[in-house]
């Protein structure tokens, strides 16, 4: 299992010769070296999106359409995809459910953040989400009976730092957390930590939402620093190996 930091929030989970994409903000995204084209040929399971804003959906519809892949998202973004994009293959969910697609799983938890989105008849709006994605792939045991092993990765986006993160350490046992570090649109560095410190408590946690703008500048070895040994830095576009 792979798992790669394209820069700014977007994240793709690769097992196997399938993947997973989480927000892809490809096109108009300073930081990224991947083209839009780069994924049009590879087997793309799900797009997962937590939101709407243009940094978290912009590639999502010739993505979708190219490659034929699920959208997963909340269900008034999904009529949103359905009605004003025309894209059929759709699984809408809401806060708190969690669907077992076979290969992985997915759960929507409640964010602090806001977003709407309009066209020039309608307007959508829903709450944001978090995001856990339970990733399984085959496994040989010592005895090489194949059997299935399961990764809990956190995906955290746009929020700021809520009593209710507690929870994914009461109930869901995160493995993978990617939280935000920058400041004025989401939890900064200092609620970060306390995010992982205190309330999530993952085994590994990686920083995202930083420095592709000149209005979210932040110091991902700070944070990495002050979580001690559980935290790690994935550079823009290179991956970390499970």
């Amino acid at each position: 299992m792979k798992i790669t930091y394209h820069s700014h929030s977007f994240i793709e989970i690769v097992i196997d010769s399938w993947s997973i994409l989480i927000d892809p903000f490809i096109t108009w995204n300073p930081t990224i070296k991947s083209k839009v084209e780069d994924f049009f040929e590879k087997t793309i399971l799900a797009v997962v999106l937590t939101h709407w804003h243009n940094d978290h959906i912009w590639d999502t519809e010739i993505i979708c359409k190219k490659t034929w892949c699920l959208l997963i998202s909340t269900f008034e973004l999904s009529n949103y995809f359905a009605k004003v994009k025309w894209l059929i293959n759709l699984h809408p969910m809401h806060i708190g459910w969690e669907f077992d697609f076979w290969e992985y799983k997915v759960k929507y938890t409640p964010a602090v953040h806001g977003w709407w989105v309009a066209d020039m008849i309608s307007w959508y709006t829903t709450n944001p989400a978090w995001v856990i994605i339970r990733a399984k792939w085959k496994n040989l045991s010592d005895k090489e009976i194949w059997s299935y092993r399961e990764v809990s990765i956190y995906h955290a986006w746009d929020t700021w730092l809520t009593y209710d993160m507690k929870l994914l350490w009461d109930y869901d046992k995160i493995d993978i957390a990617f939280l935000p570090i920058w400041w004025n649109f989401t939890m900064w560095i200092d609620d970060a930590v306390i995010a992982t410190r205190d309330f999530i408590k993952p085994k590994i946690v990686i920083p995202i939402h930083y420095n592709t703008f000149w209005l979210i500048k932040a110091n991902p070895e700070e944070f990495v620093k002050k979580v001690w040994n559980i935290g790690k830095i994935i550079n823009f576009g290179e991956s970390i190996i499970l």
